[in-house]
């Protein structure tokens, strides 16, 4: 019986040892089966298509040898001092026909190139005009009248610039009428398709009802088709009158007195105090201005350009 307990325990210790082999082997195959696996497993998953790179966008020289400063041009333009200017451009804040300036030496020609500052259009052109009139009431919105009565251009013949007015006010309506000789923007100004609102006052007979600003949102037909306002609200009431303010962004003749009057509330007094970002402010009937850089930009913006 001794003899035989050595081969079972020899027996254990090579099957052990068989065993401890085959585990070894399989260890040792075991990691080039995984990765033969997940290999096989990610090449019969679906690929996915290559990224589309997308084309390096060249970069614009608007540099013009012939051309002037553009730190300079910007000074002259209101934008700021010279130092300033060189900071907005440094800073990237300054676009010339849509492409990023920051170096200091560039020149332009400020008749065929648009600059921006911070996304707004700045005019470099220094024959430009632009300029806020207060129309008084019963002048008519021309430039001079075949019946001699006073007319807007009465007020500007002794400029040299040739001026004409964006849009028109009524003879018997008074306010905000802007002069230029900017042709793009003047009729961008006044295309309905930009939407720039004009903002008036109006004395109207009371009381107003409460439901009046909604019906003119809503709309109000009139003969030449049905017309809306962008906001209405009520500015000061008396017994019997009301003064009331309309947003719109219509261009129709006399559309505030007929819309009004539609309504049952005819305009008895009327003045346009805003258009678009431009105020009336304290100018006095009969009165020019010139519009501001911040305010020229702002049109600018307003119109898409």
């Amino acid at each position: 019986m001794s003899p035989g307990k050595p081969r079972q325990s020899g027996s254990r210790g090579q099957a052990g040892g068989r065993g401890s082999g085959s585990r070894g082997q399989s260890g040792r195959g075991a990691g080039p089966a995984r990765r033969g696996g997940s290999g096989t497993t990610k090449r019969s998953q679906p690929t996915q298509p290559p990224r589309e790179r997308t084309p390096r966008k060249e970069a614009v020289d608007v540099h013009d040898p012939d051309g002037v400063r553009l730190q300079k041009l910007l000074a002259a333009a209101g934008v700021g001092s010279r130092r300033t200017c060189e900071n907005l451009i440094q800073e990237g804040r300054v676009q010339v026909d849509g492409s990023t300036v920051t170096e200091l030496g560039v020149r332009i020609d400020p008749l065929k190139q648009v600059v921006h500052v911070d996304g707004e259009r700045v005019q470099l052109d220094g024959s430009r005009i632009y300029l806020a009139f207060n129309k008084p009431y019963n002048v008519v919105s021309t430039m001079s009248d075949e019946l001699g009565r006073p007319s807007v251009g009465d007020y500007v013949d002794q400029r040299k610039e040739r001026l004409f007015h964006v849009g028109r006010l009524d003879y018997d309506t008074e306010g905000l009428l802007l002069l230029t000789n900017d042709g793009e923007l003047a009729n961008r100004l006044q295309h309905p398709s930009y939407g720039v609102t004009k903002t008036y006052v109006a004395l109207v007979p009371g009381p107003i009802p409460r439901d009046l600003g909604k019906q003119l949102r809503e709309g109000v037909e009139l003969e030449d088709g049905p017309v809306s306002v962008d906001s209405f609200k009520v500015v000061d009431s008396q017994p019997g009158k009301a003064m009331v303010q309309v947003v719109l962004h219509e261009g129709r003749k006399h559309v505030v007195r007929r819309m009004l009057e539609a309504v049952g509330h005819p305009v008895e007094s009327l003045v346009r105090t805003d258009v678009g970002p431009v105020k009336l402010g304290e100018l006095r009937a009969g009165k020019l201005r010139p519009l501001t850089p911040r305010e020229v930009a702002a049109l600018y913006k307003a119109a898409g350009l």
